[in-house]
């Protein structure tokens, strides 16, 4: 049996997660494929299944020769439109396609979507809970880290797909069952180029999508609210106050939803509460999609979220370190503040194009801030004469820094509100790097 891409010549932009899956799968489906990378060859890592696969592997940079004989380009989610060999794929008519569209054309079962500024993955993950827990073979997937074309190929019964903005952008036929919408505030400028092409983005997860389908959008997000109310398909609301009819929301701190009929889907509280938001959009999808109330709550209920997103990571003489490394926007860390009080906030990295000056609006909240990163010069102004504030050349430092700052019973927050670029490989690091030194702290303390 001929696979899907038999006889195509595809070049994959990128040899990182995304891109070496696209290549993969474009393989197995018939496809001659060949690989552009920036980086050097010696910082790919193992290459071998590709190349045992026939792909072609060109590492060093990208040169037009590079498109010679293509008749697709499939691009990763890290390479901005501005890049020349988009141009040069441009300039040759070539159609460019993005890990969404790829897999678009490969899934033969339902999907759902999740997109949003913040929240994604903790509500992807919270809505596959809730679809295995009503029996179904489900799977998460997309930006995730388990990527979209290869999950579409493995034969579950319905993928979970979060999908962000670089993602969206590069797709026509992305059509979910269930689309989400949790929330859009400005991030991603220095790739999108402005505010307006971002949310433009975000609405592709709905573009495709019409009467037999269901899109979930944000009560409470001004934004947000507005372009999921433009989805041409019937829409489910979410919100953290009392829902009316047709909501899923929040009654005393228990998640109801009042849809066909009202269910009552359990309390979200203690440490996850935090995490209210992301529960009721995944309640409100996973009951658009046909699962049962009772399958919801007990997928809600024994749902863990992942690290790096308000995880307590140590506590030495009373003081707190919470670890929301994956707050690399405003908005995230405006939400990370709110959920704590008597912190000491450590913020600062690269900005990606974003204004920070809306954390000012917080500064009378917070015992004392310390600036870290490319963007601690700005920090520094944004809080300066309105609360503590320290500069640190380091993790380990700032961590050292903002114990000393913290009031009795406080907390050590680390909702950078930027990405993790400039002193890091990526979130993941710069939160396991905190994580030690408030460990290190805790040994200290212990020894005396």
């Amino acid at each position: 049996m001929s696979g899907a891409f038999e006889g195509a010549r595809a070049v994959v932009i990128g040899a990182g997660v995304a891109g070496a899956a696209a290549a993969a799968v474009l393989a197995e489906e018939g496809a001659q494929v060949r690989v552009s990378e920036e980086r050097p060859r010696d910082a790919l890592g193992d290459l071998t299944a590709l190349e045992t696969l026939g792909v072609e592997i060109h590492a060093g940079g990208h040169v037009p020769a590079h498109l010679d004989g293509a008749g697709l380009v499939v691009v990763s989610p890290g390479v901005p439109p501005s890049a020349p060999v988009l141009a040069w794929a441009r300039e040759r008519r070539l159609p460019v396609w993005g890990e969404m569209e790829l897999g678009a054309r490969l899934a033969r079962v339902p999907y759902l979507a999740v997109t949003g500024t913040n929240g994604k993955t903790t509500t992807t993950g919270m809505l596959t809970a809730c679809l295995k827990a009503a029996g179904l073979d489900a799977i998460a997937c997309g930006n995730i880290g388990h990527p979209f074309p290869t999950a579409a190929r493995a034969g579950h019964e319905v993928l979970v797909v979060e999908v962000s903005s670089f993602q969206l952008a590069l797709q026509d036929s992305f059509h979910p069952r269930v689309s989400v919408l949790l929330n859009v505030a400005p991030d991603h400028l220095d790739w999108h180029g402005d505010e307006a092409s971002y949310a433009a983005a975000k609405t592709r997860v709905y573009a495709n999508q019409g009467d037999h389908d269901v899109h979930v959008g944000n009560r409470d997000d001004e934004t947000g609210a507005r372009l999921s109310a433009l989805a041409p398909c019937p829409t489910t609301w979410f919100r953290l106050g009392e829902p009316v009819t047709g909501e899923v929301g929040y009654v005393v701190g228990e998640l109801v939803a009042r849809l066909a009929d009202e269910a009552r889907l359990g309390a979200i509280d203690g440490e996850r509460a935090g995490y209210r938001a992301d529960a009721a959009a995944a309640a409100a999808a996973a009951l658009a999609f046909g699962a049962p109330p009772p399958a919801v709550a007990a997928g809600l209920a024994g749902f863990t979220p992942a690290r790096h997103r308000g995880e307590t990571v140590a506590e030495v003489g009373g003081i707190r370190f919470l670890d929301n490394s994956k707050a690399t926007n405003v908005h995230a860390a405006l939400a990370a503040i709110d959920g704590v009080r008597d912190a000491v906030l450590i913020a600062g990295g690269r900005a990606k194009g974003q204004d920070l000056s809306s954390l000012g609006s917080r500064a009378e909240a917070l015992a004392g801030v310390v600036a870290i990163g490319e963007s601690a010069d700005e920090v520094v102004r944004i809080f300066e004469g309105r609360t503590s504030v320290r500069r640190a050349a380091s993790i380990e430092e700032a961590t050292r820094a903002a114990f000393e700052m913290a009031p009795a019973s406080g907390v050590v927050l680390l909702a950078p509100a930027c990405a993790s670029w400039d002193m890091f490989r990526d979130y993941t690091e710069r939160g396991d790097r905190f994580a030690a030194a408030a460990r290190a702290l805790a040994e200290v303390s212990a020894h005396g």
